[in-house]
């Protein structure tokens, strides 16, 4: 009995099919979880680009001062900056993505004020900047929302970042 058992064939194909399901599954979330991350990354790349493009454009001699050492940004441009990154929108809008509530983005934006190459001067609409150009640099991190998390896989540590720096060439 236990012969005729081992070498009956009738059932192979289900045996298989248990056997291969599991790893199927786990390279099938894989894939998807992996696709995940990346639309999220390059969400988060594409409202940090914006956003640092939108800050480069404001007036230079009222937001960006270089004669006195390093600026600071003022703060209606950070916060419209911020929001741009977020929504893709100055009023309004909804979050790009679902972990951009307010606290739980980490967001800064900073001014470096830096003179040509050899230390030369610049002249044009850098004139009223002592010749220094001001250097934004927009950062954000988010915390990643996987695919996965509702399934009870542990990702509260993953952080999506994103950097941009561009050269503010004012109106």
């Amino acid at each position: 009995m236990i012969r005729a058992a081992l070498l009956d064939v009738r059932a192979s194909a289900a045996v298989e099919m248990a056997l291969v399901i599991p790893m199927l599954l786990i390279l099938m979330m894989g894939a998807f979880e992996l696709g995940n991350y990346f639309l999220s990354e390059h969400i988060l790349l594409k409202g940090v680009r914006d956003g640092a493009v939108y800050a480069a454009r404001q007036d230079i001699g009222a937001n960006y001062d270089c004669t006195a050492g390093t600026p600071t940004v003022p703060a209606q441009v950070v916060s419209d900056t911020e929001q741009l990154v977020r929504t893709g929108q100055l009023t309004g809008g909804n979050d790009r993505l679902p972990n951009w509530a307010s606290g739980t983005t980490a967001f800064t934006m900073t001014v470096d004020c830096l003179t040509a190459a050899g230390g030369t001067t610049l002249g044009g609409i850098y004139t009223s900047n002592s010749g220094k150009v001001p250097v934004l640099t927009v950062t954000a991190q988010v915390p990643y929302r996987s695919l996965l998390g509702s399934l009870g896989f542990p990702t509260a540590d993953l952080k999506l970042n994103a950097t941009e720096q561009t050269v503010a060439t004012g109106i």
